[in-house]
């Protein structure tokens, strides 16, 4: 069924829009190409049923897949209706899953106040339960175990169906921790990430009458970027809209880049399938870019096979021409990036935070960095250390955990263990033990007489205090804000002094993050919105846990913005660098003989390139370090596939100076050799298998540390990384030894060699 929508609704909209906003009921797909204002066609829709069709708020959902999105989209219908839309759910689907679980919890074994576990502390658990089951980390790391579980749970697989199809020993070994995991989440009334859509789609399951009631309270439900939806997230939708099918879902097939993740395409591709009766708008116009830089988008683009098939039209008239530039090395097309941005702001008066630099792998910001540094030039860095994973951050918001959580082991153990209390791993995996037979946490063993018993006297008064401390501080935070309890709980740990202890220059760094979390907990503005159990300090450890690193992206500083592919989606700026375009690194090697990969790959450079506004650049070096070896590079195919004369071709004056091309590149015998040389670096069978992470380093040559791995040094014994930071030879990692004479220490990753997997 269709309708009308009022003048003022769809005023300025194209026809394809006005046809998106006016559709009434029924199923409808939008194909939103880059920039062809999906968002506004989802705000106007959300206002129509409204103002049009008399639609209550409160029985309207939409989806998005930031926070940010969705305020954005609150604030963009506030607008339109001239007040906002009270009752009206919108978040990600992880929040509202959050929303929906709090109701539910009792469900799922858990109370109001579950506690969500981010990647750390789900691998912390998941590494207890491997050295229960006596799976060596020497042989299947955690990480692996952990990614293999996450894949299961999208998918909406049980450890019973994992351990079916378990025919390798990472997926055995994964098999046996998820059959352990579930009853040890429930057990310290947790629940990983995953869990926010798995656990409610298990509800809807489970309990059809609470599926059918939350259908009929959302009879109009809007999903952005559905391209990126995985299977429990189409079957939370399908559940909804189990009553109604009055779903609207927009997005771009041509877009979707987290197969790595689960995110199936399948889902945007068959939604006809799925929703037989659905009508589909194509929106095509393109307001963003100019006419060459969708000419090049749509020839990248058009060599897919998997794809509904749609072409970008531009609005904006002339501009340049796309720039393809060859450089000798690294270093020189990080060199010629920096100038060409001075010239850039220099000539036509562009502001730094108008350019963004963008690139296949985290590792290749090394050299950017290095050059942006050399020339003081000011730039941030997207995706690097998240704010809520500082080391400084994660300790503070553990107390804050158990605080609001009693039952969360993993907070106590990070809590109990900082600042130091003269408690050795020992004392606190006994206590663990005695704990787990007893049947109660960990935080009220240590407070029992009873059950300490089996400790020496200082530790058992340690613990005592400590669960005093925090029974304490349970009680101020059932009065005092989240920012108050922060205070309170800093001085009474002494976390200050405690941070001043590792040096001036650190105490001062990290103490500005400790005024930035408080500050933060102090703007904090809680509005439940009909929420069971969600108290402040809830809202607040809630939105720490979802929140995402472009929902914190400051755009009011001028620097040039940094960042991977994958973090740049959804964005736009007036000038874009899509740097180090070779075979084996954009596309990545792994994906270079499996069709389906090199599609998902191709899709990634088709949004580095609609990311333009007005000018884009595509680099690519002639060598590249690879695993410390000055390697030759191939020229990518994706810029082989854009017709001849779109891109217009410079040559750095290093390369022309220089550059040994065609000793390993123009001729073909050579080009072959150096295609050889590229599989060596980058095409192991390993290599083939999809991705966990997008931003895999696969040029650079330092060892690949990770925080939460085990190693062991030649003259401190054994110990877990807890910290990474710095670049090429300046990589430090902040290692916790086992040792408790050794302690903490920071030690340069160039001056000394770790063993893995070992301690």
């Amino acid at each position: 069924m269709t309708s009308t929508a009022p003048t003022a609704v769809v005023s300025g909209l194209n026809p394809a829009q006005q046809e998106a906003v006016a559709h009434f009921e029924g199923p409808i797909l939008v194909l939103a190409g880059a920039g062809s204002g999906k968002t506004r066609v989802l705000t106007a829709r959300v206002a129509n049923l409204i103002e049009h069709h008399g639609v209550d708020p409160a029985r309207i959902l939409t989806v998005t897949f930031t926070n940010k999105a969705a305020g954005e989209m609150r604030e963009r219908i506030g607008r339109l209706l001239g007040e906002e839309p009270r009752g009206m759910w919108s978040g990600t689907f992880h929040s509202i899953g959050a929303r929906m679980l709090r109701r539910h919890a009792a469900l799922v074994g858990r109370t109001p106040n579950y506690t969500i576990y981010d990647e750390t502390d789900s691998l912390g658990v998941i590494k207890r339960i491997m050295e229960r089951l006596r799976i060596s980390p020497k042989e299947v790391t955690p990480k692996a175990i952990a990614g293999r579980i996450s894949d299961a749970k999208n998918a909406l697989s049980t450890p019973e169906e994992l351990a079916s199809s378990a025919f390798d020993p990472i997926t055995r070994a994964a098999a046996a921790v998820f059959a352990e995991l579930e009853p040890e989440l429930r057990s310290g009334n947790a629940v990983s990430f995953d869990d926010l859509l798995v656990l409610p789609v298990r509800i809807f399951r489970d309990h059809p009458d609470i599926r059918d009631r939350y259908s009929e309270q959302f009879r109009f439900i809007l999903v952005d970027e559905y391209q990126d939806t995985n299977r429990a997230q189409y079957q939370f939708i399908r559940s909804l809209a189990h009553t109604h099918s009055n779903v609207m879902v927009v997005g771009d097939d041509d877009q979707s880049i987290y197969g790595w993740r689960g995110a199936d395409i399948r889902n945007i591709l068959d939604f006809e399938r799925h929703f037989p009766s659905a009508r589909v708008v194509r929106l095509e116009e393109n307001y963003r870019s100019t006419p060459n830089i969708l000419a090049v988008a749509n020839a990248a683009i058009s060599a897919n096979v998997g794809r509904k098939g749609k072409t970008l039209r531009a609005t904006l008239p002339g501009g340049e021409q796309v720039t393809e530039v060859a450089t000798l090395d690294e270093r020189d097309e990080a060199e010629w990036i920096v100038e060409e941005i001075k010239a850039r702001q220099s000539r036509d008066g562009i502001a730094l935070s108008d350019a963004a630099v963008l690139y296949r792998t985290n590792s290749q910001s090394r050299a950017l960095e290095d050059s942006f540094r050399r020339h003081a030039m000011p730039y941030r860095l997207v995706g690097s250390v998240r704010f809520y994973d500082r080391r400084e951050i994660r300790d503070l918001v553990s107390y804050l955990k158990l605080i609001a959580n009693p039952w969360d082991d993993e907070a106590f153990r990070r809590a109990v263990s900082v600042p130091k209390r003269g408690l050795g791993e020992t004392s606190i995996d006994t206590l663990a033990e005695v704990a787990r037979k007893a049947g109660v946490p960990m935080l009220e063993a240590a407070g029992r007489a009873d059950l300490v018993d089996v400790l020496r006297p200082a530790a058992r008064k340690t613990l005592a205090e400590f669960a005093a401390m925090i029974a304490r501080m349970r009680e101020t935070a059932a009065e005092a804000s989240v920012d108050e309890l922060l205070r309170d709980l800093i001085d009474t740990i002494q976390y200050g002094a405690y941070l001043h202890a590792e040096g001036p220059e650190s105490a001062r760094d990290r103490g500005d993050n400790v005024n930035a979390l408080i500050n933060g907990a102090a703007e904090l503005v809680v509005d439940e919105g009909g929420e069971v159990g969600l108290t402040p300090l809830d809202h607040f450890l809630q939105r720490a846990m979802l929140i995402a690193g472009v929902d914190v992206l400051d755009s009011s500083a001028d620097a040039v913005t940094l960042m991977t592919l994958h973090n740049a989606k959804g964005l736009e700026f007036p000038l874009v660098i899509v740097a180090g375009l070779e075979d084996g690194l954009f596309p990545l090697g792994q994906s270079i003989d499996e069709p389906a990969l090199l599609e998902e790959e191709r899709r990634l450079f088709y949004v580095g390139v609609t990311r333009a506004e007005k000018k884009l650049y595509l680099t690519h070096a002639e060598t590249r370090r690879r695993n410390g070896e000055t390697m030759p590079s191939m020229r990518s195919r994706f810029l082989k596939e854009i017709p001849a004369g779109m891109l217009e071709e410079r040559k750095t004056i290093k390369l022309r100076s220089l550059g040994r091309r065609s000793m390993f590149v123009e001729s073909p015998s050579r080009a072959t050799w150096g295609e050889r040389a590229m599989r060596r670096n980058h095409g192991t069978p390993d290599w083939r298998k999809p991705a966990r992470d997008p931003d895999i380093d696969v040029s650079q040559d330092e060892a690949q540390y990770v925080r939460g791995e085990r190693i062991r040094h030649k003259l401190f014994g054994g110990g877990t990384i807890a910290e990474i930071a710095g670049a090429g030879r300046d990589v430090k990692a902040v290692i916790d030894f086992d040792d408790e004479n050794v302690g903490r220490k920071t030690i340069k990753l160039a001056y000394t060699t770790l063993e893995r997997g070992l301690g």
